[in-house]
């Protein structure tokens, strides 16, 4: 078993030239290579903004090289509990914006030629309990009056035509979801912002961003580990690996580990059986599994084995527990190699929201909770936009994520050290218990 990831074997980052100096000063400096950055980076480039990328380590090396590759739909939270904190009307907002995350995604894919094994297989969530699986056909009704979205509701008798396990009550199935490599998909956008001009840094860690004027024009001057740089503005793009050069942000995100495992290319007979529709599959959990199969057929298994982020102790201990838990959903994969362990670090805010905006005159959109992939590049994309409104004038993009309330941590008990995961952990595991 390699403690590697699987998916950066299969493809090559773009090279990035690391003896070349940073630039004097540029339009927009862009901190984090990942989807949210790169995305940005790409439509900045693309209105003639001068953009630099900054990252602490290389092209995709966050959680958008690591996470399972699914392309979902929605949000973490239901539609019940987002109608009762932020009404109708920006409930359905948002839910719009989640779809046309899904488009986003697939027009970038289809216009850079990106071949990143992009699909609309759907994804399937199962029940883990039957209380779980009664609030699907709640769910499946308020989808299709509030936001004209379609989700079918699977029955434990049906369930076989989905999933090749007997362990839940039920599913429920959204069409529109979809998978992908993801990290051909960061090495292909990476490239797409190169061909549109911004330049990506690698290795640059930043350390220090303070307000500064040059030349009577006010803007940032930005200290890295490769040197100083000064930039009209500055979009922050860390998510799960927000540091202490933003401690604003800083203390408004909670950095969770989220492990997977890989097991050996499977024989195609028990791939099918397994995943008859190729589905992308999570379950009703908190502390959930979500597993699909690779483009090789290899069996991808992954959840919130520990809650720390990444470091060797975490990765192995992971690994034993994910199998465990991968044999209790598939009892026919207890003879299985696994062949590749990792993990990565997720960026959950307080109220388990996506976010986006400005704070402290620095643009950001950060807190996607495990569903990266698509919101990532959309808020990327949207907030270049917000920055280039601001800038030259004109209507600003419809984002309704924008200048929601973003929470701290309550009665301030919370400095970018995430002490209480472990509480965390346990109580999610309560709450899973007694659901």
């Amino acid at each position: 078993m390699f403690e590697q990831n699987y998916w950066l074997t299969t493809t090559e980052m773009p090279a990035a030239d690391g003896a070349r100096p940073l630039p004097e000063g540029v339009d927009v400096a862009v901190i984090g290579a990942g989807f949210t950055g790169l995305s940005a980076a790409r439509t900045l480039a693309r209105r003639g903004a001068k953009v630099a990328v900054l990252e602490s380590e290389t092209i995709g090396w966050g959680a958008s090289s690591r996470n399972g590759g699914m392309v979902l739909t929605g949000m973490k939270l239901g539609p019940t509990q987002l109608i009762s904190k932020y009404g109708r009307e920006l409930t359905q907002r948002m839910y719009a914006a989640s779809l046309a995350s899904m488009d986003c995604v697939e027009k970038i894919v289809e216009e850079e030629r990106i071949a990143c094994d992009f699909s609309r297989c759907g994804h399937l969530e199962v029940a883990c309990k039957p209380k779980h699986f009664d609030d699907y056909a709640r769910q499946a009704e308020i989808m299709a009056r509030e936001f004209n979205h379609t989700l079918r509701v699977v029955q434990k008798n049906e369930l076989s035509s989905e999933i090749g396990s007997t362990i839940y009550y039920g599913g429920m199935v959204d069409e529109v979801s979809a998978g992908c490599n993801p990290a051909r998909y960061v090495a292909g956008l990476a490239r797409a912002a190169i061909k549109a001009g911004a330049e990506i840094f690698e290795h640059a860690r930043v350390q220090t961003i303070q307000r500064d004027s040059r030349q009577g024009e006010v803007g940032w001057k930005i200290t890295t580990s490769r040197g100083p740089l000064w930039a009209h503005e500055v979009f922050v793009a860390t998510s799960g690996y927000t540091g202490s050069a933003t401690p604003a942000l800083q203390k408004r995100i909670i950095p969770i580990g989220s492990f997977i495992i890989t097991t050996e290319v499977l024989p195609e007979k028990l791939a099918q059986e397994l995943s008859p529709r190729n589905r992308m599959i999570y379950d009703s959990k908190n502390y959930l599994y979500y597993y699909r199969l690779t483009p090789d057929r290899r069996m991808l298994f992954g959840g919130r084995a520990a809650f720390f982020p990444e470091n060797d102790q975490t990765i192995r201990r992971s690994a034993a527990l994910l199998r465990h838990g991968m044999i209790s959903v598939y009892p026919q994969l207890a003879e299985a190699k696994i062949d590749y362990v990792w993990g990565g670090t997720l960026d959950f805010a307080f109220d388990i929201m996506p976010h986006a905006g400005q704070l402290d005159g620095m643009y950001y959109a950060l807190g996607y909770a495990g569903h990266g992939v698509a919101m990532a590049t959309y808020q990327g994309q949207k907030i270049a936009e917000l920055m280039a409104s601001d800038r030259r004038g004109g209507d600003k993009p419809e984002n309704p994520f924008v200048g929601i309330h973003f929470p701290c941590a309550p009665l301030g008990l919370y400095n970018g050290r995430p002490w209480f995961l472990p509480l965390a952990g346990a109580w999610y595991k309560f709450l899973d218990w007694v659901s």
